[in-house]
């Protein structure tokens, strides 16, 4: 039991430090840059600095592959990760924030938060893999839960904290003590001593040798998930999960300043009482999945979260059509929003484990995050050109709808799946 409370606590702080970086960036920047009178079409460019984590699938067979076998296999990724975190925010504490409107100091801005992205990309690789080799059956869904629960306290710090502290801190120290954060969630890691790293079935696994990728090599990869209907029904719906969330991701923030809420409203009322709701979700969905089958709660999950894409578009009408809004009712649907995408990952992220063959734990786990991830990204890109063309009321009811038909993959796999590896978690 103390093991296993261990490996708990040591994936709760990798995915909260992974989320500390990814919280500003997705929650954060698109508020101080909208403050700025940033279109939502630029506001959607800066998805770009996602790319990393639509693309690391690539690279993600190399740190399957190697490691340090003295280190640990994962860990020799992990802790350098960790390390070069720190070290790119305590370089962006020494950028002058005012001094991004300038060419030459947004480039440098740009380069520091992609180069910070690649690494908290590959350390989400490394920590997959670990997760995967170290949890069992019965311990995924509580694993995926404290995952959640990780990586929304680090988007309360990173997002949330950061725009409150910027109403009353400067630039500076506010980066500074996400540095101090990043530093601290490595410490578990560091004292933790990895099992032997599985042998890998290089013969059947798709993998390119070493040093080498080829387009043969990825197709026999790929080959794994076509082998069964199953299997090529859950490929549609990792197509489609992430459909909603990279459309509508980019404008939510952006509504809130149009809105009319400050920095600090935002960063306590939406962002942080957000990710409490998240958290919050993330334990629901945990116990959820002792008395669901995993198929019963993905479905039921999804059809909540469209109510709350739908609540979105109703204040997006009222916004508007020029009618008041009651400041916490904004904080209510955001909560509610944050709460069943919590709720609804942790469902998706048990069953994209259950399709992670151990051998292959990381390149599999990732190849399906990521593919989610780039469905997701690429529609970021594209996002606020449709909305600043639409309009808020308009592109959010478009999107709900959207929502509602991607519900016909899942019922499909769920047909499909007929309840053989749906029971509950014990």
């Amino acid at each position: 039991m103390l093991q296993m409370r261990n490996i708990y606590v040591l994936l709760f702080s990798l995915y909260w430090a992974q989320g500390l970086p990814v919280g500003f960036m997705t929650h954060a920047l698109p508020v101080i840059l909208r403050a700025q009178g940033v279109s939502l079409a630029h506001i959607g460019g800066f998805g770009l600095l996602m790319l990393p984590w639509s693309l690391k699938i690539l690279w993600a067979p190399w740190v399957d592959r190697l490691g340090i076998t003295n280190i640990g296999h994962y860990r020799s990724w992990i802790i350098p990760a960790q390390l070069l975190t720190v070290l790119v925010l305590i370089g962006l504490s020494f950028l002058p924030i005012q001094a991004l409107n300038q060419p030459a100091y947004l480039l440098v801005f740009f380069a520091a938060l992609l180069s910070m992205n690649f690494i908290g990309a590959t350390q989400d690789i490394a920590t997959d893999g670990l997760a995967v080799n170290i949890l069992q059956g019965g311990q995924q869904h509580w694993g995926n839960t404290f995952q959640v629960i990780g990586s929304r306290l680090g988007f309360i710090a990173g997002g949330g904290a950061v725009l409150w502290a910027l109403d009353w801190l400067q630039w500076q120290p506010t980066f500074l003590l996400l540095a101090g954060l990043v530093l601290i969630n490595t410490l578990p890691v560091l004292f933790y001593k990895e099992p032997a790293h599985p042998d890998k079935i290089l013969a059947n696994a798709g993998h390119a040798k070493a040093g080498k990728i080829s387009w043969a090599a990825a197709r026999r990869y790929l080959a794994y998930f076509y082998q069964t209907p199953e299997l090529r029904l859950w490929l549609q719906v990792l197509l489609t999960f992430k459909i909603a969330d990279g459309l509508s991701g980019p404008l939510l923030k952006p509504l809130m300043v149009d809105l009319g809420l400050s920095f600090s409203q935002i960063g306590i009322y939406v962002t942080m009482l957000g990710a409490c709701a998240a958290l919050a979700g993330a334990g629901i969905a945990g116990m959820a999945l002792k008395w669901l089958p995993r198929f019963q709660a993905l479905l039921a999950f999804s059809v909540l979260k469209i109510a709350s894409l739908a609540a979105y578009a109703w204040l997006a009408w009222r916004y508007e059509a020029g009618q008041a809004i009651q400041p916490r009712v904004i904080y209510a649907v955001n909560a509610a929003e944050d709460m069943l995408s919590a709720m609804l990952l942790v469902v998706m992220l048990t069953v994209i484990m259950q399709y992670s063959r151990r051998q292959m734990a990381g390149t599999d786990f990732t190849f399906q995050v990521a593919l989610m991830a780039a469905v997701s990204g690429g529609l970021y890109s594209i996002s606020g050109i449709a909305a600043d063309w639409l309009g808020y009321g308009s592109y959010l009811s478009g999107i709900a709808l959207l929502a509602a038909l991607c519900l016909i993959p899942v019922c499909r796999w769920g047909a499909n799946h007929a309840g053989r590896n749906s029971a509950p978690d014990a």
